[in-house]
């Protein structure tokens, strides 16, 4: 295949995706803002643009592709921005998705409007217009919700209500960062909340991803919703991942996803699935590619970039092939300027470590976690079963020491 692939995202995780394009013999391209951007190591080429400014990416793909070299197809890594895809390939006339759907994708709002109005099963919610409309919302339906902006991510200015003591502060909290300063309230919902990662293709689709996410630490860190990783295969039955990949679909479909990606936050409810969020791209956290990967056998990184291209594909070649255990977790150290860490080579060479890395480094000062991007860093391991990943993942947590001035 020798076709050229714009990647918007130049970040850690979006490496091993570069990586797999270069495998599948693509030219690849790279946007981002940052210069020193480690993806550019492994690109062909690159353009400097942020990956949040549609004008400004746009202009630079557009620049590349008339006077420099055709690009064949765009995606995003990593990094949530359904709707600069979307209108670098409609403006270069790509596959990819209609700006609709990425609108959809990248407002939370318009999203549960339209399952909503598809009759996808999604947790009650209202727009907030006000901390004073904020009152009045909580207490007509209790405190038991969480309070979002409509286009942020990352978990940050999420917030459990049941442990705000002021709802003016969690208003500011949740408007502050949005990009467009509109919030959102919706029920929190209680059950086993699942990851989902599906290919879609002329309207069908499969779902070889399905991670149980890890909350273990929902308490510790609240009001803010921290998550703590996540482990695979799933504790749920045939018959309730059957229930919860169908939504999923369900609602990829719902939001105009006919072919392409799409990434699902469900919850299995005492009433049954629901959709809380849905993103029209590929998962980060190592989630698309290392851990589906690792524990299914299914290349989704390796669809989404023949779907990018608009290569041909079946989806029965993405069907698992095998069950293996994997969970990631990831370090929360103590607040303070970050001296150095410990045991970190030594724990990498455990077996069953499959991948260890970090975000922060001797000197920076770590800041309290209210937030996804906070996190320290993280680790992937492998198991015969899930049990035994997760064991294998808590004791590297255990085993390596952050010292903190």
């Amino acid at each position: 295949m020798s076709k050229t692939l714009l990647v918007i995202s130049g970040g850690s995780e979006a490496i091993p995706g570069i990586q797999r394009a270069k495998a599948m013999g693509c030219r690849v391209v790279v946007s981002d803002q940052n210069p020193q951007a480690p993806g550019f190591a492994h690109a062909d080429d690159q353009l400097i643009a942020s990956t949040y400014d549609v004008a400004e990416t746009l202009a630079a793909a557009s620049h590349y592709h008339h006077t420099i070299g055709a690009i064949d197809g765009v995606i995003c890594l990593a990094t949530d921005v359904p709707l600069t895809v979307a209108s670098v390939a409609q403006a270069l006339g790509l596959p990819g998705l209609s700006i609709d759907t990425a609108q959809r994708a990248a407002d939370k709002l318009l999203m549960k409007q339209c399952f909503v109005a598809q009759g996808i099963a999604t947790p009650w919610f209202s727009e907030v217009e006000s901390a004073q409309h904020l009152a009045e919302l909580v207490a007509e339906q209790g405190s038991d919700l969480v309070i979002k902006p409509v286009d942020s991510r990352g978990a940050r200015g999420v917030l459990q209500l049941s442990a705000v003591a002021d709802l003016n502060w969690a208003f500011q909290q949740a408007e502050s960062f949005s990009p467009s300063g509109r919030v959102m309230v919706e029920q929190f919902q209680h059950g086993p909340q699942i990851s989902t990662e599906s290919i879609l293709l002329k309207g069908q689709a499969i779902t070889p991803g399905f991670i149980d996410r890890n909350y273990e630490y929902l308490h510790t860190f609240a009001p803010h919703i921290i998550e703590n990783g996540g482990q695979q295969p799933s504790i749920l039955n045939d018959k309730q991942r059957r229930q919860v990949s169908n939504l999923a679909e369900q609602a990829a479909a719902a939001m105009g996803i006919s072919s392409g990606i799409a990434k699902g936050d469900m919850v299995l409810t005492p009433d049954g699935p629901k959709v809380i969020e849905m993103a029209a791209r590929l998962s980060g956290g190592w989630m698309s590619s290392d851990q589906i990967p690792a524990a299914t056998g299914v290349d989704i990184v390796g669809a989404a970039i023949k779907l990018a291209l608009g290569e041909p594909l079946t989806l029965d070649d993405y069907q698992a092939t095998q069950y293996r255990g994997v969970a990631i977790r990831y370090f929360f150290p103590p607040q303070g300027r970050l001296h150095s860490i410990h045991n970190a080579e030594e724990a990498a060479a455990q077996e069953g470590v499959y991948r260890l890395g970090f975000f922060a480094s001797p000197g920076d000062q770590l800041a309290e976690v209210t937030n996804h991007t906070q996190r320290a860093g993280y680790v992937i391991t492998l198991g015969d079963n899930c049990a035994e990943a997760v064991a294998k993942a808590q004791q590297v947590v255990d085993s390596v020491q952050f010292e903190v001035e």
